[in-house]
């Protein structure tokens, strides 16, 4: 791993959501030239481009196959939200290569398949096992401007999946140009909310504007309907839940 930054300033000793990952390189074997290159984060940057960092034990195993492939089979979607898929394990580009080579499973793999051999990287990235010296299952998102928004990491024995790392970085891309909307746990954020919704979060704008609060508004999908608490609360304070939904 080799850092571009400037020396004065203080790197974090992990990697954080939300918080900016420096940039850095790492030597890669790139299935589709058939050889070796460099992962550059700085470049992907420069293009406007998303990075997804893959992690995962080790190469000439059981489950690690399984993932790649099913990582593989969601490829060209990623890429078509402008994603760099970039798998990550402390094997050597060397090892990477004759896997690739040997292992039937990894057959559509086109992604770069980066190296960690001294697990610098994956230290960062808070997924090195200290007691093996391999990287566990981890998932990581970087935006266009280097900073991070999602992070999943498992143990050896859980499997991730294609169709939620997919979700995620739909959401993700979505969100980027339209901060201020929520995204769903299930479903795309652009989804628009219910009527019910819509009103109710009408009315509780009007109802602020009104009193001239200072604080923030709640999302429309906080207001569908008072839990039992709220209920309780307002009941407390002399106030009736239902001027709030009606």
């Amino acid at each position: 791993m080799t850092c571009e930054h400037n020396h004065e300033e203080m790197l974090p000793e992990f990697a954080k959501v939300g918080q900016k990952v420096p940039a850095f390189t790492m030597e890669a074997f790139d299935p589709t030239e058939g050889g070796f290159c460099e992962v550059d984060l700085g470049a992907l940057r420069e293009k406007g481009k998303w990075a997804i960092l893959f992690f995962y034990p080790a190469d000439f195993t059981f489950v690690c196959p399984t993932e790649l492939a099913d990582l593989a089979a969601k490829h060209a979607e990623l890429e078509k939200l402008g994603a760099e898929v970039i798998s990550v394990s402390t094997d050597t580009k060397f090892t990477h290569l004759a896997w690739k080579t040997d292992e039937r499973m990894l057959a559509d793999v086109k992604y770069k398949m980066a190296a960690d051999p001294t697990g610098e990287v994956s230290r960062f990235f808070d997924v090195w096992d200290y007691d093996t010296g391999l990287a566990l299952r981890g998932t990581f998102i970087i935006n266009p401007e280097g900073l991070l928004v999602s992070s999943e990491v498992n143990f050896y024995n859980v499997g991730r999946n294609g169709d939620e790392l997919t979700r995620k970085m739909e959401a993700n891309n979505y969100l980027k140009d339209h901060p201020p909307r929520p995204a769903p746990p299930n479903g795309h954020p652009a989804t628009k909310p219910s009527p019910r919704a819509k009103n109710s979060w009408a009315r509780y704008t009007k109802l602020s504007t009104t009193r001239s609060t200072a604080r923030t508004p709640v999302p429309p999908v906080a207001l569908e309907a008072p839990c039992g608490f709220v209920r309780g609360a307002l009941s407390v304070w002399g106030m009736r839940w239902d001027r709030f939904w009606r």
